[in-house]
């Protein structure tokens, strides 16, 4: 069964609130929600380590490569800028890549095979569509690194102004996993056989991966705007959702599931259709972009909500969110698991935008699953 929460700014206890509605509707009085009857003691406060100013322009995602060098996409510039010993310096311009809106060079993704292949993947917006590319980085004799042109691996995703999604991540499996948005396109989400509101799962060649629920491309439908993947450590793949004024969602992602979008929104508990397992009711709060799984707490960026979202998982159920930095460092774009274990939150729209670093301490996450713990009791 789902959890379905209203939460409040900071670390107190969520109010109750009507946990889901039909699509775009508002909130419904009377509906049921899942609340705890007793708090647990507030949780820690991850510390911010250091603030990285690194000059960014809309940065969009990060990865980092196994020597530790950090690799960013620059929404609009359609920049990668490569970060190695706490200094940023520009890669290259993606040739190809049409920003507009919410469209431009939006994720990346490391080739799980990148010793050998060299092979860096992203998510661009061209003047046709939304694709995915991949481009070598090699290294030049002074030890920097060059791009090699761009090769299409999949086309033919909607492109529009907005919910352009644009997360892109290689699983345990070995797949690339692709979340992307309708485009505007309220067909799209419901219909098997199109790319638009879905996640998709290919090859690294950009072919349907073997074992796709329907026999194409689509891993799961019924999505809205998807911007955030990332899978627990028993290989259970979660995804945020932006709703559309209400109920934005982190979803654990199961094949051939269907999300709702447009129907429903949030957890109905209505047949043919699969719950959310946390729902914000209002998007001012929340509207959730990257996703991290540390140490069993999903770690969620919020963009018009301006904070990090906290987020205990058990098994495949999700406890009390609760928020960070409101309001103190304005939207945050990715959230970015590091080599040492910490984390990086990318700002968007802070003009120079700036990565933090934070690293949770171990403590947290004890704490984090009594409190899940309690939640469940008391429920």
């Amino acid at each position: 069964m789902a959890i379905c929460l209203a939460v409040a700014a900071c670390t107190g206890p969520p109010a109750p609130a009507p946990a889901t509605s039909p699509a775009g509707t508002g909130p419904q009085a009377g509906s049921a929600v899942a609340v705890p009857t007793q708090s647990a003691a507030p949780v820690p406060t991850p510390a911010v380590q250091e603030r990285l100013e690194f000059q960014l322009d809309t940065p969009w995602a990060a990865v980092f490569l196994p020597d530790g060098t950090a690799v960013i996409s620059e929404r609009g510039t359609a920049l990668l800028k490569a970060v190695r010993d706490g200094m940023a310096t520009t890669l290259g311009k993606v040739p190809g890549v049409v920003a507009g809106g919410e469209g431009g060079l939006l994720g990346l993704a490391l080739s799980p095979h990148f010793d050998s292949d060299r092979y860096l993947y992203a998510y661009l917006t061209s003047r046709e569509d939304n694709r995915v590319v991949r481009l070598a980085l090699n290294s030049a004799p002074d030890g920097a690194l060059t791009l090699s042109p761009p090769q299409p691996v999949f086309s033919g995703i909607p492109k529009a102004n907005t919910h352009n999604g644009g997360r892109i991540r290689f699983g345990p499996d070995g797949f690339l996993y692709v979340g992307t948005g309708d485009a505007q396109r309220r067909d799209q989400p419901q219909d098997r056989n199109a790319l638009g509101g879905k996640i998709l799962r290919l090859t690294p060649d950009g072919s349907p991966a073997p074992g796709n629920p329907f026999g194409n491309a689509v891993y799961s439908l019924g999505h809205r705007n998807v911007q955030g993947l990332a899978w627990d450590s028993a290989g259970r793949l979660w995804a945020t959702e932006f709703g559309p004024d209400v109920d934005d969602e982190l979803n654990l992602i199961l094949p051939g599931a269907n999300y709702g979008w447009p129907e429903v929104t949030g957890a109905p508990h209505r047949a043919g259709f699969e719950d959310a397992k946390v729902v914000w009711p209002s998007t001012s709060e929340s509207s959730p972009s990257g996703l991290e799984i540390v140490d069993g707490v999903a770690y969620l960026g919020a963009l018009r909500g301006e904070r990090l979202w906290a987020v205990p998982l058990s098994g495949t159920e999700a406890g009390v969110p609760v928020a960070y930095f409101t309001g103190q460092y304005g939207r945050i774009r990715d959230v970015i698991r590091t080599p040492e274990g910490g984390l990086w939150l990318l700002t968007n729209g802070e003009n120079p935008d700036f990565a933090l670093v934070l690293l949770p301490s171990q403590r947290i996450g004890h704490r984090w699953r009594r409190r899940f713990h309690l939640h469940q009791k008391f429920v």
